[in-house]
This record gives C-alpha cells, structure tokens and sequence, in this order.
C-alpha cells in the first residue's frame, strides 16, 4: 500500500478531517444522470446480536452500481423501514442536493476533508448527519463520527477493486429498532449523567457539548478527581473533547476517556478492559456497543488502539450509505 493509503490520525470535530494530508485537489463535477432507485428490502423479524453487519439485502443491488469516472461511486439507499419514502431521503454533496428517488448516485471526485450530508423529510430538515472523508487519486479515507452528535442511524460499505469488501457505522440490530426505542435504549444503557444526552428529539449529543460537563455545570468536576489522579490537569469538557493540552496526546486523552489511564501503558490499548467503570465517556462506549463490530468515533481520538469505524484503501470501486431513522 502506498503512502497516501497508510492510515493517518485525523482529529475528528465540528470541523470535520482536520489534519488529513492533501490529496489530489476537488473536482466541481459530481453527479451520474439520475437513475431509479431500488426499494429497501424488508427487514426479517429475528433480532440480530448487538454489533452484527448488516445481511447482503441490506445495501440494495451492489451488482447494478455504475463505474466510477472520477475516483469512486456512491450510492445511497434507504433503510427508514418506511418512515420515508425515497423522495424524503437526501444528500448533499458540494453544494449540491438531491432526493434518491431524483439521484441515488453521487461519482465522488476527489477531495481532501469532505463531508456528504444526509436529511429526512427536507434537505433543511433537523433530522441530518453526515460522514466525513478524504479521497485521493485511487484511494478512499473515510468514516461514520458521532464525535459532535448522533443524528441519523448510517452505516456504511466500501467495496475495492482487489476485492476489499468492509462495512462500518451502526449496527444490523439499531437499524431494525425504532428511533423511539434508539433513544430509550441510550437513556437505559448510560449512567444518571449522560441521560440528558438524548433531551432533544432530533440528535443525542456528545457529553462535551452539553452544558452540564462545561465549566459552572452541574457535572463539569466529572472527570476532575480521576485526571488529577493520573497527573492531568485539565477539564472534563476538554478530555471529552481531546482539546486544551490533550489535543496533542492522543493516548493519554483515549486512556482518559475510557477509563484506562491508571492501568500500564500496555494494557491501555486492550479493548477488553475499556469503560470498566467510572468516570469514562459512556456516550462513546454506548455506540461502541451498537456499532459494526464494536468500531465507533466517539470522541475525537477514539481511533487509537484501532477502534474507530475508519476505513482506508487503495483502489475504491463503490461506496454504499444507508440512511437510517
């Protein structure tokens, strides 16, 4: 694999890829002429285990997605269970937004630290989220992040051309549910703290952009005692988000996040001993437990020890997104 495949640290926010290096420069043409999109298949009645992929049926006829003329295809397919028809699902793109009932298709050009939207009901709906990637000559960087909020269940599946096949983002089981029963279920699975999280109907937002872990809230001393413990002087809203003098310490801010700071440094990249109890980023490890094969951006440098849903490749074909509600 080449340098410009080898994965790079990017550090996730509200600005989306920060520190990805530049690839080839963005192209304006994006879009194929539009093209019928596929109805959803129905999910089956049996409930999957938590962090099981989703079945073939799930991302729609992949043998009937177009080649690529610029780097790769995406395609986008509804996985509602009939909240919304094709028409009321959308994406945007570079400006540019369209139904997939009008365009199921995007030929992505590249580009260095881009962001596809998705929205339903409207394309200024409150109900919108995105996924965030760099794409270079003949390789694709990319991710699902709940670094600033959950908003939409999406998953993702990149397929390659040596015949790299990778899916990522929320799980086979929280497609199934309801969004009724996404949310109780987050409000059931979080500690007293993190509960307030899901208040708004439209997102559960991440603990450090909540008010309650910020400076003069009720939880903002969260973190205090165990970062003073282990020698780090910093605020429970900047070790949530792996700013002020953790924005260069990744290990140290994800030891700190999932509760593993005070073990031996080479025991802190074990993922059987995350989250073993608090304080820790249960936000994070609530989508952790609900995402394809246990892989989550949580918070902003939850990519160390290889836990986040990133995928990088050389050679992308296609990319599928489901749309979830």
């Amino acid at each position: 694999m080449t340098a410009s495949a080898t994965k790079r640290r990017w550090r996730r926010g509200a600005l989306g890829l920060l520190t990805a290096s530049a690839l080839a420069s963005a192209t304006v043409s994006a879009s194929l002429p539009a093209q019928a999109a596929q109805p959803a298949e129905p999910h089956p009645a049996t409930v999957a285990p938590a962090g099981t992929p989703p079945p073939e049926a799930f991302w729609g006829d992949v043998a009937s997605i177009p080649p690529a003329q610029n780097e790769l295809m995406v395609k986008v397919v509804n996985q509602t269970n009939g909240q919304y028809p094709d028409d009321q699902v959308y994406w945007t793109f570079n400006g540019e937004t369209h139904s997939i009932a009008e365009q199921p298709y995007l030929d992505m050009p590249a580009n260095n630290s881009g962001r596809m939207e998705f929205h339903l009901g409207a394309p200024d709906s409150p109900l919108t989220d995105f996924i965030e990637f760099t794409v270079g000559e003949n390789v694709f960087n990319g991710n699902t992040t709940r670094v600033d909020a959950f908003g939409l269940k999406l998953a993702m599946r990149l397929h390659a051309d040596d015949g790299f096949d990778a899916a990522f983002g929320e799980d086979y089981e929280t497609f199934q549910e309801t969004r009724e029963a996404t949310f109780q279920k987050f409000r059931d699975e979080v500690p007293e703290e993190f509960k307030h999280l899901a208040d708004d109907p439209n997102r559960i937002i991440a603990p450090g952009s909540s008010p309650e872990f910020q400076d003069g809230g009720a939880q903002a001393n969260y973190f205090t005692d165990y970062a003073n413990s282990v020698g780090v002087d910093e605020t429970t809203k900047n070790i949530f988000g792996c700013a002020g003098t953790l924005g260069g310490d990744a290990n140290k801010c994800a030891a700190l996040n999932r509760h593993v700071a005070d073990l031996p440094e080479d025991q802190q990249h074990d993922p059987s001993k995350f989250y073993p109890t608090g304080p820790a980023n249960y936000y994070a490890k609530f989508w952790h437990d609900h995402n394809i094969d246990g892989k989550s951006y949580g918070f902003p440098y939850d990519d160390v020890a290889e836990q986040a849903s990133y995928v990088s490749h050389e050679g992308p074909q296609w990319l599928v997104v489901a749309v979830g509600w």
